[in-house]
């Protein structure tokens, strides 16, 4: 064992004499005192060759993490509850970091950021336990983002598309149907060979219970991670949870597994921080690197992405969400966020209380990067859909002014209004490729323009039934994305002529 201190005197005599009985053991344990405890941190003092980010052991069983390094007194957060501690309680480095357990075992279980399993099933027994932070990749271990990751939403997947190993924030008020996005992302994913973690940040018991229930109920629980960190839980598991997630998914990702995880939310994630920061004796808001929240979520970000054969060849996709206050987009938390992604989903709660779900509002909303990976028969029926909606909504408000409009105006606001009819969908009901591409060419070929607004939903009904039973062949081209060619734009131009005899019959 090398020193990593000159013993005295005294403890050398102590190993010389220990060393000279071999069937005896000593270990020299790096000790501390207790000197105040409360809120889900403490402080020590002692342990003088402490390291940040390492663990220490309570008399209690209870761990913690060091945070803070002072001169006379270490700062940690506890792992666990405080009950039972008291001031000039001893406490001794463990020499460890923290590390969570990781691997398939986990899949289709409900644990905290420990591990620890909170569905009240039997303890979870993984092969290998992995740190908690990890480098992100760099550059050159990174591939570009090719290929698509589909959410089953039509407003998504022809508007703002997302490939896998982007990272894609979701952002919008309160009760605008932000954990709805992700929730049907990772019900989509449940005939695929897509892991998926979701990680509750926060968030109400019932919210994390109805998530749960939602994903059980749907078949996409057994394919999904589930880590929570409720309200209740201690601070430092509440700061913990997003990390703990990331590595769970890095398994899968370096074993050449393609995985989703969804962070919901980072709001909360940055008012825990900034709970501790004060408990803690920190400035809380925006100080000196590396203790700025802003880079507490770039250096979480940035573990996704595409990453080359080198690495195994998987992908980490993340969606992070984000809460905003009466629309504000440029406050500091999510104007962060917005650097650090390649994108984002903005959900507009007018548009949600006008029935419009999701409501995303196309202006605001982008994809940097999942264009690049969208199938060509998606990108062929959603090439002039973003900028006939994008045209509508400007003609719509100088309408609604009450001027006059010509025969042009009042079709285009005809064709952006069925468009936007097409676009609602309802929760947890996500659709595959092909359905999705027969009723968007269907819309943006005018197709439906003729029918009253409250008949649309109807008749996307008949045609997503019509097509794979009459046109299977089509429907299996349309399945697998293939570019469209004048033989298939004809048989879909059959297949919808054939809806709207077999729906005029059934009006």
């Amino acid at each position: 064992m090398k020193e990593r201190f000159d013993l005295p005197p005294l403890l050398e005599l102590v190993r010389e004499k220990a060393l000279a009985q071999p069937d005896h053991q000593v270990r020299f344990l790096d000790v501390g005192t207790l000197l105040q405890v409360g809120s889900g941190v403490a402080g020590l003092s002692g342990l003088p060759w402490a390291m940040t980010d390492e663990l220490v052991d309570f008399p209690t069983g209870v761990q913690g993490l060091i945070l803070n390094l002072e001169r006379r007194r270490i700062d940690c957060i506890l792992l666990g509850p405080d009950e039972g501690l008291q001031g000039g309680d001893l406490v001794t480095s463990s020499g460890r970091r923290l590390r969570v357990p990781v691997g398939a075992e986990l899949m289709g279980r409900v644990v905290d950021p420990l591990g620890r399993p909170l569905d009240g099933k039997a303890l979870v027994v993984v092969a290998d336990w992995h740190h908690l932070e990890r480098e992100a990749p760099n550059v050159v271990e990174r591939s570009p983002v090719s290929r698509p990751l589909h959410t089953g939403l039509k407003a998504i997947d022809a508007l703002v598309p997302i490939g896998r190993g982007q990272r894609e924030l979701i952002i919008g008020d309160r009760q605008t149907g932000k954990t709805a996005i992700a929730v049907d992302t990772v019900i989509n994913q449940r005939a695929g060979d897509v892991v998926c973690v979701y990680v509750s940040i926060g968030q109400k018991k019932s919210s994390a219970r109805a998530v749960i229930q939602a994903l059980e109920s749907h078949g996409a629980l057994a394919h999904t991670i589930v880590v929570v960190a409720d309200p209740d839980a201690p601070p430092a598991l509440r700061y913990l949870a997003p990390y703990a997630g990331c590595t769970m998914a890095e398994y899968f990702v370096y074993h050449g597994r393609d995985v989703l995880i969804v962070y919901d939310d980072l709001s909360k994630h940055a008012d825990t921080y900034r709970e501790l920061s004060l408990l803690l004796r920190r400035p809380p808001g925006r100080e000196a690197y590396p203790g700025d929240i802003f880079y507490l979520h770039a250096r979480l970000l940035e573990r996704a992405g595409q990453f080359d054969e080198a690495l195994g060849g998987g992908s980490l996709t993340a969606l992070p969400i984000v809460e905003t206050k009466r629309g504000q987009i440029a406050t500091y938390i999510p104007t962060n966020l917005i650097s650090i992604t390649d994108g984002q989903i903005y959900l507009d709660s007018g548009r949600f209380n006008r029935g419009f779900r999701p409501a995303i509002d196309v202006g605001l909303s982008v994809s940097r990067v999942g264009g690049a990976a969208q199938r060509p028969a998606m990108r062929a029926v959603a090439g002039r859909l973003r900028l006939e909606l994008a045209q509508y909504e400007e003609v719509a408000r100088f309408t609604r002014f009450g001027g006059e409009v010509d025969e042009r105006t009042r079709r285009q606001i005809t064709r952006g209004e069925h468009l936007a009819e097409v676009l609602k969908q309802e929760q947890n009901a996500p659709l595959s490729l092909a359905q999705q591409v027969v009723i968007l060419y269907a819309a943006s070929q005018g197709y439906l323009d003729d029918l009253p607004l409250d008949e649309v939903a109807r008749f996307e009904s008949t045609l997503r039934e019509l097509v794979p039973r009459h046109y299977p062949a089509l429907y299996r081209h349309l399945a697998d994305g293939d570019k469209l060619t004048p033989e298939m734009e004809a048989e879909l131009e059959q297949a919808i002529a054939a809806a709207r005899a077999t729906f005029a019959q059934g009006s």
